[in-house]
């Protein structure tokens, strides 16, 4: 009897761009902006994720390979760029890393109810991002377990808390005011630099396209799988910010601690309940990482043998697993713990997340610009899935985007105002930023002149030879 190749269909399809584009933690930070987050969870969805899945989603069948966006920068603006992009890339990571082992240990002291000294926290912040190197540093198919119980605390999460915000707005009312005039936009600079949030738990959609080898018809269900995808994760968030909408007065929102609050206001009290949703949470920091961990490693490594990063990145081991791009990350997220208390801005998580919220935007700034060069300087190239219509929605589908994109980073990082909030929150965020550019941009350019001279070098020793 011939075996038939298991296929990739639209339900497994839909169901792991939720299990990846969906970030817990991000939740309350969203949350932060207000009723008016529903107008920009559809405004962003129709004007970002719609085109940003379709891009991805052609590149990805495209041009298929270890490298994703990597591959598509630079072979779209050369290798200089691809290095950018791949130093943007994973520097996102690590950052990230460290943001989750502040929040982690925030959140434990928040359940256990307790209160660690500085050395204890920053302690218990090494063990997280030591445990999440070294498992990260393991086989997909030794942790698949990890990414399954992971996709079912997400979810049980989400659900237990726009189901809690429900009843509670039933029976006890809402904290904040769902009036039309709430509901809707009001433009204000210091809310929009919130936008980066959702933008950011948009991204990751590239991951599902490069499935696109084992469907049926990627043509029909990668344009589904976009479709839905985007609305199942867009309704998860909604319902989830709903529950803290309805718990917390946006104005007391903890962008770090605010989900976990969320239930105890909900539920009444600190109880069983809230416990096991608070280990859910510590265990979904803990295998987000690990599951970011082989895509972020693997771009990095694929870049280093490919001479746009250190040599360093491209160290493997004898499972061919990319650890010295592993061991990096634990290193750099080490040195961000410890100096954390140096940070004029004591909202440790939020300094972090921002900072990592930046560098990856950064790195899809230039996915849109790659897939229309490509469109242009590579049009005879198959495309199993292409994305349909003239030059008008092309440069629609690229240009808005990208243009959203670049106003996020800039609202996040430069400061709105005066003030002292604003300027001690966005002064270190936009310090940072300029920071990890210019290392970025050190570490690229060294590593091109280093291959460049071992080039030269070789060729002058065949001619001698």
């Amino acid at each position: 009897m011939q075996n038939k190749k298991k296929k990739f269909r639209l339900f497994d399809a839909v169901l792991m761009s939720v299990v990846v584009i969906m970030v817990v933690e991000s939740v309350a930070p969203a949350a932060a902006i207000g009723p008016s987050q529903y107008f920009w969870w559809i405004f962003l969805l129709i004007l970002f994720f719609i085109p940003y899945g379709l891009v991805s989603s052609e590149l990805g069948t495209t041009y298929a390979g270890d490298g994703g966006l990597y591959d598509w920068v630079r072979k779209a603006f050369g290798p200089r760029w691809g290095g950018r992009l791949a130093w943007l890339y994973w520097v996102n990571y690590p950052i990230w890393m460290s943001s989750l082992a502040v929040l982690f240990v925030e959140v434990a002291e928040q359940i256990f109810q307790l209160k660690f000294n500085s050395f204890a926290s920053i302690l218990i912040q090494l063990i997280f991002i030591w445990t999440v190197v070294f498992v990260g540093n393991k086989p997909v198919s030794e942790s698949k377990w990890i990414m399954n119980l992971a996709a079912f605390a997400k979810i049980f999460i989400i659900l237990s808390l726009g189901l809690l915000g429900v009843y509670v707005a039933i029976t006890r009312g809402v904290a904040n005011s769902f009036s039309i005039n709430n509901l809707l936009p009001t433009f204000n600079l210091s809310g929009l630099s919130n936008l980066s949030v959702i933008i950011f738990n948009f991204l990751g959609f590239e991951v599902v396209a490069t499935m696109s080898g084992d469907m049926d018809n990627p043509k029909k269900q990668i344009p589904q799988a976009i479709i839905y995808g985007g609305i199942m994760i867009a309704f998860f968030y909604l319902i989830s910010a709903f529950g803290i909408g309805v718990a917390i007065p946006t104005s007391r929102l903890s962008s770090s601690t605010g989900l976990i609050e969320s239930f105890i206001l909900l539920i009444g009290k600190m109880n069983w309940f809230v416990i096991l949703i608070g280990i859910f949470f510590l265990y979904n920091l803990i295998s987000e990482m690990v599951s970011w961990a082989l895509g972020v490693n693997y771009v990095a490594d694929y870049a280093a043998k490919d001479h746009s990063l250190p040599t360093i990145f491209g160290k493997e081991d004898s499972k061919g697993m990319p650890i010295g791009t592993g061991y990096l990350n634990g290193i750099v997220a080490t040195i961000l713990v410890i100096a954390a208390p140096l940070i004029p801005n004591q909202n440790v998580f939020w300094s972090f997340f921002s900072l990592n919220v930046i560098a990856l935007l950064l790195s899809y700034t230039m996915m849109f610009p790659a897939f229309w060069k490509l469109r242009q300087q590579d049009p005879n190239t198959e495309r199993p899935f292409k994305i349909p219509g003239g030059r008008l929605f092309i440069n629609l589908i690229t240009w808005v985007p990208e243009v959203l994109l670049i106003l996020a980073v800039i609202l996040t990082s430069f400061p709105m105002n005066l003030s002292a909030s604003e300027l001690s929150t966005k002064i270190p965020i936009l310090i940072g930023t300029l920071l990890t550019l210019a290392i970025g941009e050190i570490i690229v350019r060294l590593t091109e002149k280093n291959h460049s001279l071992k080039q030269k070098n070789l060729s002058f020793n065949n001619k001698k030879s």
